[in-house]
């Protein structure tokens, strides 16, 4: 699979391709590393600030995310604008220095303050590595980058917890932030110095109010963007709900503290797996024909293990081989749908991806959190939620292309080095 980037503006650095996914995975790890170091903190980030309410601390995570939602209508359309690399370089800073300042925290609200901000700094890496792929790639090429990417960033949360596990054997719960710092200037200075600009010269947009508008109404009334925008937010929804959820439920639903990173590890491998089959069964099978597959397992297999766990009593190791599966799935669904979103947003890529991140992350974090907050103790009401997300994403998804389910559509071409055909 080349990367053809001869065509790209200006007389930068042209980095090939290993690098290139290895780039775009690494600048997209730092929103999930963000996120995933933090769960083990929580307990004791409650008792250093004093949060007595275990749902609340929820709030690290979840008020991040709706900041990482909220933060990307700022961050496409500046980059169709001025181009990708220098919005890239501004947000990546911000996303350091507001891990900084996380560390100094006074005071619980001041801590999620830092945290809201330092999730709309990570916007940018969103918005961006959707649309420099997006300025690359077509279809099923897109969607193989796309899974490439996705597989070294699923990665992630195979070692963050552990990571922040193992930070916090040292230090305190503020070393994590320190490190999420380190990170950021070190991704920040790779891609200063390594990334090309992939903003075509001919799709640089203005930032006046009426054509900002009518970008952001074509993203909203074009069925396809919006019905797979919704399809892949309803999915999201139950991933967030898990990473909201999952520490109570390894603590206080199976007893087993000391087991979180194994446990978090063991549910992210088969989703980092799924990611990199993904990327050979598109090419092979069809962009459709995987992602509808992905969201119909995704569909059966929460609804056994709700229930299961419902009519048997439930122990860890069934918890994690069923969530371990259910991500796998969510692997299948996650760049195929965001691709078949993206499919006709070419020349407004940059604006397509802030809404339609806007869109999933926002919904997704407020139901998410919403499951989240249902924890009685057991993890029944998470399932419950997990398979309600499962039932709403396919329902979307069949409204969207009711024709075109599982359809298998010709190849397409690997890079893109010529315009492309707006969108309809």
């Amino acid at each position: 699979m080349p990367i053809n980037l001869a065509h790209l503006p200006g007389d930068g650095p042209r980095p090939g391709a290993r690098e290139t996914v290895a780039l775009l995975a690494g600048l997209m790890a730092l929103n999930a590393i963000a996120i995933d170091a933090m769960i083990p903190a929580l307990p004791d980030i409650g008792t250093h600030l004093g949060v007595t309410e275990e749902n609340r601390r929820q709030l690290v995570i979840v008020v991040y995310t709706f900041g990482f939602g909220v933060g990307q209508l700022l961050w496409g359309p500046l980059a169709d604008r001025f181009g990708r690399k220098p919005i890239l370089t501004a947000g990546i800073a911000f996303y350091t220095l507001f891990a900084a300042l996380c560390s100094v925290a006074p005071s619980f609200e001041v801590l999620i303050a830092g945290r809201l901000l330092q999730g709309a700094s990570a916007a940018v890496t969103r918005v961006l590595v959707v649309a420099m792929v997006r300025d690359l790639f077509e279809g099923e090429a897109m969607a193989r980058v796309m899974s490439l990417t996705f597989m070294v960033f699923m990665l992630v949360p195979v070692l963050a917890p552990s990571i922040g596990q193992a930070i916090l054997t040292v230090g305190p719960w503020q070393a994590i932030f320190w490190v999420l710092a380190g990170y950021g200037l070190i991704m920040g200075l790779w891609s200063f110095f390594r990334l090309p600009e992939t903003l075509h010269e001919d799709y640089r947009r203005s930032l006046q109010l009426g054509e900002l508008l009518t970008a952001a109404r074509s993203v909203l009334t074009e069925r396809q963007s919006l019905g797979y925008t919704l399809a892949q937010t309803a999915t999201f929804s139950g991933l967030v709900a898990y990473i909201s959820s999952i520490q109570q439920i390894v603590f206080d639903a199976f007893h087993a503290p000391n087991r979180i990173g194994l446990v978090f590890g063991a549910v992210a491998a088969p989703m980092a797996l799924a990611a990199w089959l993904n990327s050979r069964f598109v090419g092979r099978f069809g962009l459709r024909r995987v992602g509808h597959l992905g969201v119909a397992a995704f569909v059966a297999i929460t609804c056994i293990h709700a229930g299961a766990a419902t009519l048997w009593p439930e122990g860890l190791t069934e918890f994690v081989i069923l969530q371990g599966l259910t991500m796998a799935s969510f692997a299948f669904t996650s760049s195929n749908l965001n691709t078949l979103a993206m499919e006709k947003m070419a020349p407004i890529a940059g604006m397509a991806s802030s809404i339609q991140g806007v869109v999933g992350t926002v919904i997704a974090a407020v139901a998410g959190f919403a499951i989240g907050q249902q924890f009685d103790g057991t993890q029944l009401p998470f399932l419950y939620g997990l398979a309600a997300c499962g039932l709403v994403g396919a329902a979307l998804v069949v409204a969207t292309e009711p024709r075109r389910l599982f359809e298998r559509l010709p190849r397409e071409p690997a890079a893109v080095g010529a315009k492309v055909a707006p969108a309809e």
